[in-house]
């Protein structure tokens, strides 16, 4: 006797976001990264369609950074002191995207100017034909004198900006307009905040197809089962039809997972911690996986081996099984 599977009926889907410019759309990517599309909750295959399979970005920085672990610096070598020669090992790892982090001061201490960071946005570009983030240090004042000098000196490029958070979002917002680029609207773990700071983006007329979401999260042991419900939230609003919801998300496993102390740690650790490195790429991928099975579709990592092992679980989860 056959067994009837229960199905869930949606009648939302996720927007189509499409990330970089060819030559022949105004930019000078080699290629584009396209996201979003799903008509069912993640990997449920039987109940509707995941057109574009969740993609991974590599993380880098326009110096060497202060605050990295030693594991990352020595895995990376002399790359992390140019981010051109950064970005094109980052793409030989295997990355989708190549995320770029803009540094709040220089390798003196001196505050990072709008000059120097667009020298590092076109130094990666040049180096690299793959999609590129770029990330504001994280104080709003900063972030948008920087990302407004960015985005003017590589029009066309579609880039994705960030980060827009209910401080910052317009300045973000208008010069992601003026320049053809894209944002990333960024809350604190709740439903509610990002689907309002969708809506506040949306009135000032940037077409939520240029939009990208991120709800945020915590690393494994670390709040990851609220970040968790979080987005599973805003994955079945969406899939219910709320406009303000349906839109990619968007996470940064890498940043929240190496700076746990599990990851950070190497001496006096009980030893039944194990390895340190081992250790940390677990947290890291681990973190990855479980945000990818909450609905992320872009994720941002910082080892090449967690890249590996995390890309192997995208190509099982989106192998959809066989039905008789």
């Amino acid at each position: 006797m056959p067994v009837e599977i229960p199905k869930d009926k949606w009648n939302g889907q996720v927007r189509v976001v499409t990330l970089g410019a060819t030559a022949d759309q105004g930019g000078t990517r080699t290629s584009t990264v396209t996201v979003g599309g799903e008509t069912t909750m993640p990997f449920m295959h039987f109940e509707g369609e995941i057109p574009h399979r969740p993609v991974i970005a590599l993380e880098i920085k326009d110096r060497r950074p202060d605050d990295w672990s030693s594991l990352l610096l020595d895995l990376w070598s002399d790359k992390a002191d140019d981010p051109a020669v950064w970005a094109k090992a980052a793409e030989e790892a295997g990355a989708d995207l190549i995320q770029l982090s803009l540094s709040l001061t220089n390798a003196d201490g001196n505050p990072t100017t709008p000059e120097a960071a667009v020298d590092a946005v076109k130094k990666v570009l040049a180096a690299t034909g793959l999609p590129l983030l770029v990330f504001g240090p994280g104080q709003a004042d900063v972030d948008n004198e920087l990302l407004v000098a960015v985005a003017e000196a590589t029009k066309g490029e579609r880039l994705v900006l960030g980060i827009c958070e209910d401080k910052n979002y317009r300045t973000i917002v208008a010069t992601a307009m003026a320049n053809d680029h894209l944002v990333i609207a960024r809350c604190p773990m709740d439903v509610n905040l990002s689907k309002q700071l969708n809506i506040l983006i949306s009135d000032m007329g940037l077409p939520l197809d240029r939009v990208l979401m991120d709800p945020t999260t915590g690393a494994l042991g670390y709040g990851i089962e609220y970040g968790f419900s979080v987005m599973e939230r805003l994955r079945m609003a969406a899939l219910q039809g709320d406009a303000m919801t349906q839109l990619p998300m968007i996470v940064t496993p890498g940043f929240e997972a190496w700076k746990t102390k599990e990851s950070k740690v190497g001496v006096d650790v009980p030893e039944s911690w194990g390895d340190w490195e081992q250790r940390a790429i677990n947290w890291e991928t681990i973190t990855a996986v479980a945000l990818l099975e909450s609905g992320a579709d872009i994720l941002v990592l910082r080892h090449p081996e967690s890249l590996k092992r995390v890309r192997a679980a995208i190509e099982d989860l989106m192998t959809a099984p066989e039905t008789v």
